[in-house]
């Protein structure tokens, strides 16, 4: 399949999987905010989206990631891409959800992807192995989370999984620096997911001047 893993969930809505995928193959950028302050948590969301990062997930395992994910819902609007990460659970998708998430995100398959597909809404879903691929695959995930990308051998492997999936949307995650990024694009990512070396101590309160230019720097890396 060309579009994604699935043809099935919300195909041809603007916030569903086809429209996931578009944007997400037209930035080829998914920021990842987790933070020990949800102030700064929320300040970080705001700036990536203002420094031309329109896909942005929030961890759940940040402090206070549901209450950031409603209250980003709230500043961007409906429509922006604003996804939940680490859901691990049905709950934790779930509530995802109803703090505005419209893309779940996960380090691995289980219950999270099965819910949030069951809800209706676009699943990045980990994935390490081929076995893993061929999984979730079967179970409708939207795109393909390599994770941790750092632990596999790099563009490396993305290229030799790429071998028997040349079709599917992968987006490596870990560790995932302007160079790697650059690498991993070239090697056939649809994306990639940046979460430190974006991000850096901004989600803690760090400096958000210093957030804008690596996002424009990474902005440029994946354009």
């Amino acid at each position: 399949m060309t579009e994604g893993v699935t043809k099935s969930s919300t195909d041809g809505s603007a916030t569903g999987a086809a429209g996931f995928l578009t944007a997400l193959r037209a930035r080829r950028l998914l920021a990842i905010v987790r933070g020990r302050d949800p102030e700064a948590s929320f300040r970080t969301v705001l700036a990536l989206v203002g420094s031309g990062v329109p896909l942005v997930e929030v961890s759940l395992s940040g402090s206070g990631a549901l209450g950031v994910l409603e209250r980003a819902r709230a500043e961007l609007g409906p429509d922006a891409w604003l996804g939940a990460g680490t859901v691990l659970t049905a709950d934790d998708a779930r509530r995802a959800a109803a703090a505005g998430a419209n893309l779940i995100v996960t380090p691995g398959l289980g219950a999270g992807v099965d819910t949030g597909l069951g809800l209706g809404l676009p699943v990045l879903a980990g994935v390490l192995t081929p076995t893993d691929v061929i999984a979730a695959s079967a179970a409708g995930a939207t795109a393909l989370k390599v994770f941790p990308a750092s632990a596999t051998g790099g563009p490396d492997y993305l290229k030799a999984l790429r071998g028997p999936f040349p079709d599917l949307p992968f987006v490596p995650v870990g560790g995932v620096d302007a160079a790697a990024a650059a690498a991993y694009l070239e090697h056939g990512a649809a994306a990639v997911g940046v979460g430190s070396p974006l991000v850096g101590d901004a989600a803690d309160g760090g400096d958000l001047d210093a957030l804008r230019r690596r996002a424009r720097r990474f902005v440029a890396v994946c354009a």
